[in-house]
């Protein structure tokens, strides 16, 4: 799923094929809490979705090892705010 044209999300690797870092970059961040404004349990929910997603493809990316933090860097960030 791509969440902003201008800061896609690159697959499988999940990075942000506009910054390079791991996505949800920033700029994708800041667009998602406003699509999802007043509605931060609906963006959980589709976060959540993603990070599941973004589990089984990175898994397989790193020989089969979950990468650390995948919680804080998909969900952590939007219960903070």
């Amino acid at each position: 799923m791509n969440d902003d044209a201008e800061h896609p999300l690159l697959k499988p690797a999940w990075r942000c094929r506009t910054c390079g870092i791991a996505w949800p970059c920033s700029v994708a961040k800041r667009r998602l809490l406003g699509r999802y404004r007043g509605r931060p349990d609906e963006l959980v929910e589709h976060l959540k979705a993603l990070q599941t997603e973004a589990t089984g493809d990175l898994t397989k990316l790193y020989g089969g090892k979950t990468p650390n933090g995948l919680t804080e860097r998909f969900i952590g960030w939007v219960k903070a705010r």
